[in-house]
């Protein structure tokens, strides 16, 4: 008799005080529910009580809860209109344009919104921050757009986006990828359309989730990319028939950078039991080789720098103007303001573009016919050119990298009437980021597709055990094949498995 397999159903996971950027990751890719704790919504309820209790019990003028918004700040709202005033702001924000942000972007925002909402800064209901959280958890994703924010008062178009679906507006898709109605997406989570009140249309709008959910993304994919950067780093090593020399311990010690160390020490326990290291017979290897430590473990540095601001960012109140009752205070100030992120965003570009640019320097390197290996890595030199012209994709990827690096945090246009007179284009900084990824994964791809080209069967006896793997994966599963032939599919393989999946190397 067989037995029928029961579906279990999603966990719901009790939202925690604190995230580090890999649980925001892990909890919104993954199929699990959300709900707030007890803590949260008594802070939610107390700030909301006590901003009702301001509103109706004085004449007191509060930016953006009876007032209007940038430039309108000083024009006076009346108390029958406070819920048009929400509404109309979110509707009049939603401008965004360009290509849809990816539904897995988009997941990482209306997580980090309902973060940020429990702080019990914001003066919203709970209402609010359920809507927020049913959505998430029907796995409805609104459809928002690359461009639109500026970075410094929140991400107002993107979050627009995702409000208006809040309120049965604008569009979403499902988990299928299909295309819905604000209504129709929302009758798909069993919820009703969402009445703003005062402030709440403010709240949701103002905040850098947008950014910060980039951030998220970006700097998991780059912990990732490291350590595929490494591995496939060694693999061109033993290729090259490159020297252990500049991995040995003392020289790092010497240097201590902690990116550095941890760079040099993979790389030698990669290549343990290597036949292959150092039989060159050169005296020196070319830079891209010898300086892997410095250059790898400066990335690994900086991604560690960028974390650590992403994790204060993800755990913040980024709203404006924000509620503490506990002090009787509502204040206005500039919490939305991007420039942290924009800063190491831009920074996070660089420093992942250069483990491109040193990637395609060891692919030239591997194509040089040197090492007894044949030029362009072509079984028939001159009848076939190999992969002479995978290498001009790899250089054209990173010229087109190092353009994007061009920092986005140095511009700054004023907007709505000079109120608003310094922005961040932080929004700008995390779209280009997101691009360098794109296409370091690419370059990785050329790689990969070279060292394997470039170690022959005998090679391949005397390779590093740790290493055998790698062109297990590329002669069997991955397909990559011999003599002159259609690369596209075959580096586009390659590209999607480094793309989703960690380093099987560890």
């Amino acid at each position: 008799m067989r037995t029928q397999a029961v579906a279990t159903a999603p966990v719901t996971h009790t939202l925690q005080e604190h995230y580090t950027c890999q649980e925001v990751y892990q909890l919104a890719t993954a199929a699990t529910k959300i709900a707030l704790s007890e803590a949260q919504v008594s802070r939610v309820e107390q700030c909301r009580a006590y901003l009702e209790s301001k509103i109706e019990g004085g004449n007191r003028i509060h930016y953006g809860i009876n007032t209007g918004f940038g430039d309108n700040a000083n024009i006076a709202i009346s108390p029958e209109h406070l819920e048009a005033l929400q509404l109309n702001l979110v509707r009049s924000h939603a401008v965004g344009m360009g290509d849809e942000v990816p539904a897995e972007i988009v997941r990482i925002m209306l997580l980090l919104k309902v973060i940020s909402l429990c702080g019990g800064y914001s003066g919203i209901r709970t209402a609010v921050v359920e809507q927020l959280s049913e959505t998430f958890n029907a796995n409805i994703s609104p459809i928002v757009y690359q461009y639109g924010s500026l970075g410094a008062s929140g991400d107002l178009a993107p979050l627009a986006h995702i409000s208006l679906v809040l309120m049965g507006e604008g569009e979403a898709r499902d988990a299928n990828g299909n295309l819905l109605s604000g209504n129709q997406a929302l009758a798909l989570a069993g919820l009703k359309p969402l009445r703003l009140q005062s402030k709440e249309g403010l709240a949701l709008l103002n905040g850098t989730q947008f950014m910060s959910a980039y951030g998220v993304w970006l700097i998991t994919h780059a912990f990732r990319i490291f350590d595929w950067a490494q591995a496939l780093a060694a693999l061109s090593c033993e290729a090259f028939l490159a020297s252990n020399d500049p991995f040995h311990p003392a020289i790092h010690k010497a240097r201590p950078h902690r990116g550095q160390m941890l760079a040099a020490e993979q790389i030698l326990s990669l290549r343990a039991g290597s036949q292959l290291a150092g039989t060159s017979g050169r005296v020196q290897d070319p830079y891209s080789f010898r300086c892997i430590p410095q250059v790898h473990g400066a990335s690994w540095d900086t991604f560690k720098h960028v974390e650590s601001v992403l994790e204060t960012e993800v755990n913040a109140t980024t709203d404006n103007p924000n509620v503490f009752p506990d002090e009787d205070r509502i204040l206005s100030g500039g919490n939305f303001h991007g420039q942290p992120l924009a800063l190491v965003l831009d920074f996070l570009a660089i420093a992942l573009a250069e483990l491109g640019n040193i990637s395609e320097r060891r692919t030239y390197l591997l194509m040089a016919g040197k090492n007894d290996t044949k030029v362009f890595l072509a079984d028939n030199p001159g009848l076939e050119s190999g992969l002479m012209i995978a290498q001009y994709l790899a250089a054209g990827l990173v010229s087109a990298n190092k353009q994007l690096c061009t920092p986005a945090s140095v511009d700054s246009i004023p907007s709505s009437n000079g109120q608003e007179d310094h922005v961040s284009m932080g929004a700008n900084a995390a779209t280009k980021c997101y691009r360098v990824v794109e296409n370091l994964y690419r370059i990785l791809a050329v790689e990969w597709m070279s060292a394997y080209a470039a170690l022959n069967p005998a090679r391949r006896q005397r390779l590093s055990p740790t290493l055998a793997p790698l062109c297990d994966m590329a002669e069997g599963p991955l397909a990559i094949g011999h003599g002159d032939r259609f690369l596209s599919p075959e580096l586009q393989r390659l590209e999607n498995y480094l793309r989703n999946n960690a380093c099987p190397l560890g």
